[in-house]
């Protein structure tokens, strides 16, 4: 375990995806973070190609044996969003077995986690709201994980005007998204929308440094970001 002195010692699963090229970069680039190992499914070298990078990072398709070599302190895992929410209840019984943290949340964007505790204040004053969640036609999933957590690769049915819990959910699948919701709220004559739309994935970003920075002080299992930002 890192010292306070020390840096945080990283490993990126993942490595070679959207998502981790842009994680693994920002953990460089992080005064307090140090990237140490890299895996992903299939490797031809041996180490990260990686200009940012002031040193070599061994990159593997073991991560067992590259946590053995390396002395990691944190695994930084973006690889099958599916496996890891089914996988939950199990991290939670390993993080108690072991006396160690993990943080599982279904979505990193500050701007996500903020429309989502917002929505949660506002539904105590309206008692209609529908949901409309807007992506690029290349997502599996409808509606989002991060509207609907336990949908995953399964599709709801007749999502694009259907109904979970009582609140309507039309989901969007079209070139031009990357990411996007919107809660909209209806009382007598008025209505208040709740949007957030994600530019890049640059958003997710601060989240990952945040949870990569605290997983290190606690024990046991934390869902979701706004529990890191305390909200």
């Amino acid at each position: 375990m890192a010292s306070s002195l020390e840096p945080i010692r990283v490993v990126i699963n993942g490595a070679l995806g959207r998502m981790g090229q842009e994680i693994t970069k920002a953990v460089v680039c992080e005064p307090g973070l140090r990237a140490v190992g890299a895996v992903e499914k299939e490797v031809t070298q041996q180490y990260l190609p990686l200009a940012e990078a002031p040193e070599l990072i061994p990159l593997s398709s073991d991560l067992d044996s590259l946590l053995k070599s390396c002395d990691a302190d944190v695994v930084v895992d973006f690889t099958n969003a599916e496996v890891s929410m089914a996988a939950v209840a199990e991290i939670e019984k390993l993080c108690q077995t072991y006396k160690v943290g993990a943080i599982v949340a279904p979505n990193f964007s500050l701007g996500a986690a903020l429309l989502i505790h917002l929505s949660k204040f506002a539904a105590k004053f309206f008692n209609h709201a529908e949901i409309i969640e807007m992506h690029h036609d290349k997502k599996a999933d409808a509606p989002s994980g991060t509207i609907c957590p336990k949908v995953t690769r399964e599709v709801l049915n007749n999502t694009r005007g259907g109904e979970m819990d009582g609140i309507a959910i039309h989901s969007l699948r079209l070139p031009g998204f990357m990411a996007g919701q919107e809660v909209v709220f209806s009382g007598a004559g008025e209505t208040l929308s709740l949007r957030h739309n994600i530019i890049s994935r640059e958003c997710f970003l601060p989240g990952v440094i945040l949870a990569v920075k605290e997983v290190t002080k606690r024990k046991g299992l934390t869902y979701g970001l706004d529990a890191l930002l305390k909200l």
